[in-house]
C-alpha cells in the first residue's frame, strides 16, 4: 500500500491547530472582580433583611404584654405602669431568641434586643405604644410601631423610645 499524502495547501499551519482548554488568568482575575462587586451589593442588603426578621420575631413576645395593657384600658381607662402593675412577670424574665427583656411603662411595651441579636440591634429597643380613643374605652387599643404614624382621632400613650436604625425596622414600625 501507498502512503497516502496531504498536500501542503490542505494542511493546517502548526500555530492555527493548538486547541485552548479553560481560562485565561485574566478572564478568571475579570470573572472574580464581576462576583466580588455582585457580593458586595448583595450582602449589606441579605444582613438588613436578616435583621429586620429578627425585629419581627420579637412580636410574640410582645403579645403578652398587649392583652393585659388592653384589658386594663377597657375596664379601668388606665393603662399599667410597669409589668408587676400588667400581672407580668419582670422584663429579664421574658426573654428569646434575640429580646433580653419585655418591660411596660406607662402602658408603652420596650423590647430590648440582646442574646443572640445581630450586633445592629444588640441592646437596642423597639416600642410598642397603645393608641387609644381617649373618651370611647370600648374602642380597641391601637398598637403603634417605633416610628409609625398614629392613625386618625386616636391618642398615644407611653414614650417612644426607639432607637434602632430605620432600615433595620418592619415597613409597620417606620
Amino acid at each position: 500500500m501507498f502512503p497516502i499524502f496531504q498536500s501542503a495547501g490542505s494542511r493546517p499551519h502548526a500555530a492555527l491547530s493548538r486547541h485552548r482548554h479553560g481560562f485565561t488568568i485574566m478572564e478568571m482575575a475579570i470573572a472574580l472582580a464581576i462576583l466580588a462587586i455582585l457580593a458586595t451589593i448583595a450582602v449589606p442588603s441579605l444582613m438588613d433583611g436578616m435583621i429586620r426578621d429578627q425585629v419581627a420575631s420579637a412580636g410574640p413576645l410582645a403579645d403578652l404584654a398587649k392583652a393585659p395593657i388592653a384589658q386594663s384600658w377597657a375596664t379601668v381607662q388606665t393603662l399599667p405602669a410597669d409589668n408587676t402593675a400588667a400581672g407580668l412577670p419582670p422584663a429579664e424574665k421574658i426573654v428569646g431568641n434575640y429580646v433580653s427583656a419585655v418591660a411596660v411603662n406607662n402602658g408603652a411595651i420596650d423590647i430590648t434586643f440582646g442574646n443572640s441579636a445581630s450586633g445592629g440591634i444588640q441592646g437596642k429597643i423597639l416600642t410598642l405604644r397603645p393608641a387609644v380613643v381617649a373618651d370611647t374605652p370600648v374602642v380597641p387599643v391601637t398598637w403603634i410601631c417605633g416610628n409609625a404614624g398614629v392613625p386618625a382621632q386616636m391618642t398615644v400613650m407611653g414614650e417612644n423610645r426607639t432607637n434602632i436604625q430605620a432600615n433595620y425596622l418592619p415597613a409597620n414600625c417606620r
